[in-house]
């Protein structure tokens, strides 16, 4: 059973003593609960040492990949695959961060990988900022928690940085809009590219000007010149440019190429966002403990649960019983998709019956944990909870 402790008191005068204004206001507080999950330093560590442990797997399972030329069934658009094997290539492109999705962890339940998501991961304020500032808040040590998230996202621009030397360090981050939650994503970003040493910028997609001999830049609203920046974050999954802007796909591959712009996160990380790298990792790693049974056919000893291949917030997810009978289910956009299936593993849940999953950042290293609270099937409606070490 989850054990909850209860933070009555709003995180907000402690985001204005940090200067954080600008994120109170917005959907990241709307969906914050008054309450933490309680971790013991047992289970934070060992929520750090398996995302660790995991992204060295799935660098294995990605050079597997390259290595047998699999990517139509990651469902990789081709037009994608010669960047992601140029950005594989060079230790100069390197993942900014990632997030894994975890059952158990908490009260004996075995962590179990469920998905990583690594091109386009959100929940990082809530994260990184807002859990921190919750425990702040209740007179808590926000030492008491397994968060490094900010601190080491600026590690790992340094590092972007160092390597990427012969490029100006001008970074344009890029959101798609409507999406405020993704605006309050990127904005804890490029705070941390500027602790770095950055330049930055901001800008929606749709206002980007791409150059395959020249690279990326941005109109400047005031003076109307064109600016060109060496790095570009983009909050636009890869699978979307690969599938719905050929064009752009072919004029990336090239900018790339010729060293006119750095892309965060790499094309590369296509590979690990693609549910279908569940199935290698299990043909690379059976039966390793840190993994659930993952096939490209249902199951038919054991409940199992179907996922698209880049099925985002729980979209199109059906849990099976081992007879192939539904036993939930979520409505989505991607039904028409490929499909994996996946062994079905109970979420801890609380005394109210709500099911909890693990999200451990990851940039260089795991850095940071959080929970989403909801049904069965964790969807967009789910709430975030923090947590605290004791």
């Amino acid at each position: 059973m989850i054990k909850t402790r209860p933070l009555p008191l709003a995180p907000d005068q402690q985001l204005r003593n940090i200067g954080w204004n600008w994120m109170l206001g917005t959907d990241t507080l709307s969906y914050l609960t008054n309450e933490v999950v309680v971790v013991s330093p047992a289970e934070a560590d060992a929520y750090y040492e398996a995302a660790n442990q995991l992204f060295e797997m799935l660098v294995e399972a990605g050079q597997h990949v390259i290595d047998h030329n699999r990517f139509s069934e990651l469902g990789i658009p081709a037009n994608l695959v010669e960047l992601i094997k140029l950005s594989w290539n060079d230790e100069r492109n390197i993942q900014l961060y990632g997030r894994f999705d975890l059952a158990g962890g908490i009260d004996g339940h075995p962590i179990k990988l469920i998905e990583f998501n690594a091109d386009t991961a959100t929940c990082i304020p809530e994260t990184a900022v807002v859990q921190y500032a919750h425990l702040r808040a209740n007179g808590l040590d926000e030492e008491r928690q397994f968060n490094s998230v900010y601190e080491t996202l600026v590690t790992q621009f340094r590092e972007i940085r160092t390597q990427n030397s012969d490029r100006e360090p001008t970074l344009l981050l890029s959101a798609m809009r409507g999406f405020p939650e993704d605006d309050s994503n990127v904005a804890v970003l490029g705070e941390a590219a500027r602790e770095a040493g950055f330049t930055v910028d901001f800008e929606y997609i749709d206002k980007v000007e791409f150059s395959a001999g020249e690279g990326i830049f941005r109109q400047n609203p005031e003076t109307g010149h064109f600016e060109k920046f060496d790095f570009w974050f983009k909050l636009l999954p890869w699978e979307y440019i690969g599938y719905e802007e050929p064009d752009l796909a072919q004029i990336l591959t090239n900018a790339v190429r010729q060293r006119q712009v750095v892309v965060l996160n790499p094309a590369y990380s296509l590979l690990f966002q693609s549910k279908y790298i569940l199935k290698i990792l299990w043909e690379l790693y059976p039966y390793h403990p840190l993994l659930l049974q993952t096939e490209n056919r249902p199951l038919t000893d054991r409940p199992f649960v179907e996922k698209v291949l880049f099925g985002r917030e729980g979209a199109n997810v059906r849990i099976l019983d081992e007879q192939g009978r539904v036993q939930a289910e979520a409505d989505g956009e991607y039904d028409e998709h490929p499909k994996i299936y996946q062994e079905y593993v109970d979420f801890p849940t609380d005394a109210a019956g709500n099911h909890y999953q693990a999200g451990v950042f990851f940039a260089g290293e795991g850095c940071g944990l959080g929970f989403r609270r909801g049904g069965v099937i964790l969807d967009n409606s789910a709430q975030f909870v923090g947590h605290v070490v004791e």
